[in-house]
């Protein structure tokens, strides 16, 4: 299939793509790895050539794991972020103009509207309510939470502001920008050839 769909728990692979483990990391971060690797294969297919390429293609040109871009591809395909189609010079490709796709909504694909802060209403369980806590002292969103929650909607308002189109500008020259071109022709032409020694293989045998 077109996203060369490999199972596994988004965590393990994320440790996986970290080779020095948990820890090697100098901290957790609120979008994982996933959002980097998907927002940077995405970038690679703006560009007019590849028309359309593999998951496992599209790994191998960043030097980034193959399993972890088989896996994010699906969730982008399901937010009609790419299409896929299936055979020999199948793959993805953008299905939006990269202009109408926002960061925001790459994120958003990849972590599921992964919220900023979940707020527990700790200030319910005080000991000294004894189980019913006063009206006082759970009036209005929690003070900590209102907090968290204007800065996940700044936050959500400029990831929206840019698109793919605005992270492509000015970014790889037009002479390795034929470097890449050249180089999906040439795996796409590597697999057609693969396909017809199998098929040519095959009627041998069978004579």
């Amino acid at each position: 299939m077109a996203g060369d769909g490999i199972a596994g728990d988004n965590d393990e692979l994320e440790t996986a793509a970290d080779p020095g483990g948990p820890e090697h990391r100098k901290g957790v971060s609120l979008f994982g790895v996933s959002v980097e690797y998907g927002l940077h294969t995405l970038l690679w297919l703006v560009a007019e050539h590849p028309k359309r390429a593999s998951s496992r293609d599209l790994a191998e040109m960043q030097g980034v794991p193959a399993a972890m871009v088989a896996k994010i591809m699906p969730k982008l395909e399901k937010a009609g972020i790419v299409s896929s189609s299936d055979g020999i010079s199948g793959g993805y490709e953008l299905a939006r103009p990269p202009e109408d796709v926002s960061v925001l909504a790459v994120v958003d694909a990849i972590e599921g509207d992964r919220k900023l802060f979940d707020c527990k209403e700790v200030r319910r369980g005080c000991v000294l309510f004894g189980g019913t806590p006063p009206p006082w002292s759970v009036d209005g969103v929690c003070r900590i939470h209102a907090v968290m929650l204007r800065a996940e909607k700044r936050m959500r308002a400029e990831l929206i502001k840019t698109s793919l189109a605005d992270l492509a500008q000015g970014g790889r020259p037009k002479d390795f920008e034929s470097l890449v071109a050249d180089w999906f022709r040439d795996r796409s032409t590597a697999r057609e050839t693969a396909r017809v020694t199998a098929l040519k293989a095959g009627r041998r045998s069978r004579q």
